[in-house]
């Protein structure tokens, strides 16, 4: 395992020199924010300077805890100039993932997710992989670095989260870098980070979810109106899962300019990701795992209908979609 490791970090560390100054960019989540913690950590006494930067607002509980406890210093997008960096580095995600990804030009790009048209002097972009910290973990091996109890604690969580214990796709190199951070990491830290799920803000809406969901047979529907966050319905989608006559969960709501649709099952029934896919892929981007998937459709796409002002509107549009395009089961 470490001689391929260690081919790919001298790659990776020969498109760097002492001159550079390097930003590192990502769309903040336990993942992302832990494989950026490994890159600064690999390129500490190698450049001049290595900053992290965030596209999106955290607002998560648990990603809160994380940079808190671990200190993980992100800097948001809008705050940098990259007229001073030389070097631009991406993780756990690829230049056309996003918007703001694309007013870079990438050195480096690795990432766990599927490929897609990305451009970059090295890429290491390995889809079978359940987390970017393990590719990362493998460098850090290769590099002979003995990562800190708060780099390890933080990929261990990565690995932890990104396979839902294992429990998603995973390889069996994930596995064994998860066994090496189990050695370094703060298990009490992770553990406190993990619980750190819900903030009060976030209770009106699981209020507002008991009063207004509705079930059809095995399957629970939420349309939740506005949020401040998507996590909200990642959250109350993960939450329905947990009552035991409960198959599909599928919960809903408007952030920002986009209508957000998470889908929820247990592992058993149609591929989520597929449903997501066929449901919404027509008007927004759709996607994702066997038991989990998540669509995210552009207001602009929907042209009035339906009437977001009614979150029974809404929920009725989002079932009609999903039973006419994907079928009922």
């Amino acid at each position: 395992m470490l001689f391929p490791a260690l081919e790919k970090l001298n790659k990776f560390y020969s498109h760097f020199s002492g001159d550079d100054n390097v930003l590192i960019l990502i769309n903040a989540d336990p993942d992302a924010i832990a494989s950026a913690m490994a890159v600064k950590r690999l390129l500490w006494h190698r450049v001049a300077g290595v900053t992290i930067s965030r596209i999106n607002v955290i607002k998560r509980p648990d990603n809160l805890a994380m940079i808190r406890l671990l200190g993980a210093n992100l800097v948001h997008i809008e705050e940098i100039d990259k007229n001073k960096y030389s070097r631009f580095v991406i993780v756990d995600s690829q230049p056309g993932h996003n918007e703001a990804f694309t007013a870079f030009k990438y050195d480096i790009v690795i990432d766990h997710h599927p490929e897609t048209d990305t451009d970059a002097g090295f890429k290491d972009i390995r889809p079978g992989y359940g987390a970017t910290a393990s590719i990362m973990t493998e460098y850090l091996r290769a590099a002979r670095i003995k990562p800190s109890y708060k780099l390890a604690t933080a990929l261990y969580y990565a690995i932890k989260t990104d396979t839902s214990d294992f429990e998603r796709k995973a390889l069996v190199e994930d596995v064994r870098a998860f066994q090496f951070l189990f050695r370094h990491a703060n298990i009490h830290i992770a553990r406190k980070i993990e619980q750190a799920e819900l903030s009060f803000d976030f209770l009106k809406y699981f209020k507002y979810a008991f009063e207004n969901m509705r079930k059809r047979k095995d399957r629970i529907f939420v349309h939740t109106g506005q949020v401040i966050n998507p996590d909200v319905c990642v959250l109350l989608a993960d939450f329905f899962m947990r009552i035991n006559s409960i198959k599909w969960s599928i919960v809903s709501g408007v952030c920002g300019n986009h209508l957000v649709v998470i889908f929820r099952n247990d592992g058993l029934r149609k591929n989520a990701g597929r449903v997501a896919k066929e449901s919404f892929g027509h008007i927004g981007s759709a996607g994702g795992h066997k038991s989990m998937a998540r669509a995210e459709i552009p207001i602009s796409a929907l042209n009035g209908h339906p009437d977001l002002k009614s979150d029974e509107m809404v929920l009725k549009w989002i079932i009609a979609q999903i039973e006419k395009r994907a079928g009922k089961k």
